[in-house]
Formats: C-alpha cells, structure tokens, sequence
C-alpha cells in the first residue's frame, strides 16, 4: 500500500505552489522554498550565478538589515540552510510554531525584494566568498574537482550538466551587477517556487498565511527552458589520469543515465546499489572481502531533470595495487552483472535500503519539506511522496538487468583515475 503522509495543494492566484503536510508531533514548522533555478539555468560566460544567490539570499533585503534574516530567526529558536544543484536552489527553514509568520514574512521580503539590497558592495562580498568557498572545497582537498572533471566527459560543451554548480570564478568575476539584478528578476517568482509546510500547522493555515506573506508577489520570471534532448549512453570508454597530492589511488566510473523521471531511472540506481551501494553489494564482496584491492567502495545515482542523469561507482584502491588491476575486475563484474542481472538477495537488500532511507528522511520535518518540493519541481505531483516506494517495489530483476545492460557497461564508462603522486 503506498503511503498515507497527509498532502494538501494549493496554487495561489501569483502561481506560487504550495504544499502542507500537516504533523503536529512537535510544536515546530520546517519552511523550505524550492526555486526552479540551478546551475543548469546559466548561459555560457555567466556561470555560477545561481549559487551566488544562495549567498546573496541572506545578506539582506529590502525591509530586513544585512546578517538580521538569520540573526531575526536564531533570536525565535530557528534556524536556516540553502543549498543549489544542478536543477534547483531550495532554502530550508525550521521554526517554533509561534515563529511561523516571522519566517514567512522574511521570505516573503527576499523572494520578492531583495534587488533595494544588492548593492555592488554586498555582490562584491559574496563573490568574494564563494571565491573562497571554491578554493577550501574545491580546489585544496583531495579529489574534490572530481565531479567537474567527469561532468565536463560526460556532458558535451554547451550541455546544462557541462559545468557544476560553483561555476567559473572568471565567470563570476566577469558578472555585471545589472547581470546579476537580471538573473533574480528572470528566475525568482512566485511562478517557479514552490513552498512547502510541514510540522505543526493545518492546510487551511498554511494556505493563508502563504497567501497573506508571499500572495503579493508579482512574477517576471522568464519562460522555463524546455528539457535538452535525452543522451544514450557514452558511445566508447574515456579515461582521464591525474597525479597529485591525493592519500591514496582512487578511481571514479562515470556513466550517462535517464532523466530520473524516466521509468528507467529505478532500476539503475538499485543495480548500482546491488553492485556498489550497500556493504553486502557485489564488489564491496569481491574487491574489499575476497581480493582485498580496494578499501573503499561506493556507488549513487545523480538522478537530474533535463533528460540525463548521472551514475557514479567509487573505488578507493589499495596501497600496493595497480588501479589497472582494480578497473579490470569492476569491468567484469559491471558484465556478468548486466549478463545475469542481480540475485534475489541483492535486489531485496537494495530495495531495503531505498526503503530505509527514504522513511527515514519523511520521518524528518525538513527532509520531508525538502522532498515535497522536489516531488513538485520534478514530477509536478506532491503526492509522488507516497507513491515512491512501490515504484520502487515493483522494479523487477529483468528491470534491473536491462538497464544495467543498456546504461552500465564498461565501454560506457567514463573513467577518472587519482593517483598519488610519489614522495622523493
């Protein structure tokens, strides 16, 4: 039986999308606005807007003083993250009840007013922090351009995936105020956010203080683009080898996927569960048990909107082995894998995973406020909450198989070998 979360909609007159799902275990209210703006969204030149503005989102108003947004909700028990990707930014929020209308009403003034308060000066800060941000994550620790690497191999020049979402710092340097002003007013409305409410706090409520804090916002966002055509799966193996500063080899295994709204998107991520996921999964079996090879190994699925996803194996290699070894024994087991397709005790052990995890986030108030966002953004279906697990249910071995067959083969792979560089 699906689940039974309670979901109620509602889209005001401005086109805000609106979500409640009603909990009154605790006397709290998760706030999470989803904006239909990711690094996907950018044109070539002017990249890394979009996590900029998660910067940028907190720094002031027009109505609310630079630092008081998080000062104003810390003072009332809250508190406040953003994150962006690929497809989307979402801002999250979780306050005590009685400090509902106070979050609402602060969102209510950057998602609609935030332009009085970007000045050069507050650009120029945050430009300056995400410089830095880029530099401590990024650039300084080990491994950490490996997504940029394997997004640039995977998707060609001038594809939304190409460039992650920290961007270009001379994109970012290169950008205008008035290219920044332009970007807010083009993708922050009504019309591309969704709010979501879950916690203490009825539809009815929620609805009209939505209404009453965000009801007054005017849209001139610009049309969404349309999804890119769909991408087969890599034509031939490409390898990339970089030597640095890195505690040991590892090897990254890239391959294209569906768009994770396409049926065929479940079954790869449980046969990349079943093959690198979970502690029993294949190669955890045969690399870290049996050969003892690899000291490391994990797998995920990147599943985006915009007609590819994304499939990654992570192998940590251990010292003494050749990485050659280690990727000649995954391109076995990815074939007899996509051959027989998983075994009954693989499947059922990744399904429980997904089933674990994803209860576990509903339980959460934010994490549920953060999938109901997603779950609209991405399937225009708030309910899609409910459904997941039996979709997930009903993904059969031979669905398995022949996605694996089809999207996870070793001449589809793109390859991304670290090795550590000798010390003198």
């Amino acid at each position: 039986m699906p689940l039974d979360y309670p979901i109620s909609t509602t889209t005001l007159d401005n086109g805000l999308r609106v979500v409640v799902s009603e909990d009154r275990a605790v006397p709290t209210v998760s706030v999470s606005l989803w904006v239909d703006v990711g690094s996907r969204h950018e044109q070539p030149g002017r990249t890394g807007l979009a996590h900029l503005f998660e910067h940028l989102m907190f720094e002031g108003s027009e109505l609310v003083a630079e630092g008081e947004h998080m000062a104003s909700l810390m003072a009332h028990g809250g508190r406040a993250n953003a994150t962006t990707s690929f497809d989307r930014t979402a801002y999250v929020e979780s306050v005590p009840t009685g400090a509902l209308e106070l979050a609402l009403w602060l969102e209510g003034d950057r998602h609609g007013h935030l332009l009085p308060a970007l000045t050069q000066e507050s650009l120029d800060v945050q430009r300056d922090v995400v410089v830095e941000e880029k530099h401590q994550r990024y650039d300084t620790v080990p491994y950490g351009d490996a997504l940029e690497r394997l997004c640039r191999t995977v998707f060609p020049e001038g594809h939304p995936y190409h460039h992650t979402t920290i961007g270009s710092m001379e994109d970012l340097a290169a950008a205008t105020l008035q290219d920044v002003h332009d970007f807010y007013r083009a993708h922050y409305g009504p019309s591309t956010t969704v709010l979501s409410l879950v916690g203490d706090i009825s539809p009815e409520e929620g609805f009209d203080l939505a209404a009453r804090y965000l009801g007054h916002l005017e849209d001139t966002t610009a049309p969404r683009p349309g999804s890119a055509a769909p991408l087969g799966p890599l034509p031939g193996a490409v390898r990339e080898v970089v030597t640095g500063d890195v505690p040991s080899d590892r090897l990254y295994l890239a391959f294209r996927l569906p768009a994770v709204t396409d049926p065929e998107f479940l079954p790869c991520a449980l046969a990349l569960d079943a093959l690198a996921g979970l502690s029993v999964s294949r190669l955890h079996r045969r690399l870290l048990r049996q050969d003892e090879t690899a000291s490391g190994c994990s797998a995920s699925a990147l599943g985006l909107r915009d007609g590819t996803s994304v499939g990654l194996l992570v192998l940590d290699v251990t010292e003494g082995v050749a990485p050659e070894d280690v990727e000649l024994t995954v391109a076995q087991e990815l074939s007899t894998f996509a051959d027989q397709g998983p075994t009954e005790p693989e499947l059922e052990a990744s399904r429980a995973e997904t089933e674990r995890s994803w209860l576990e986030a509903l339980a959460g108030y934010d994490d549920r406020a953060d999938l109901l966002g997603r779950a609209v953004l991405t399937y225009a279906d708030a309910h899609q909450v409910n459904r997941h697990l039996d979709d997930v249910g009903a993904v059969t071995g031979e669905d398995v198989a022949g996605a694996a067959r089809r999207w996870l083969l070793p001449g589809c792979a793109a390859t991304l070998l670290y090795r550590a560089q000798e010390s003198s």
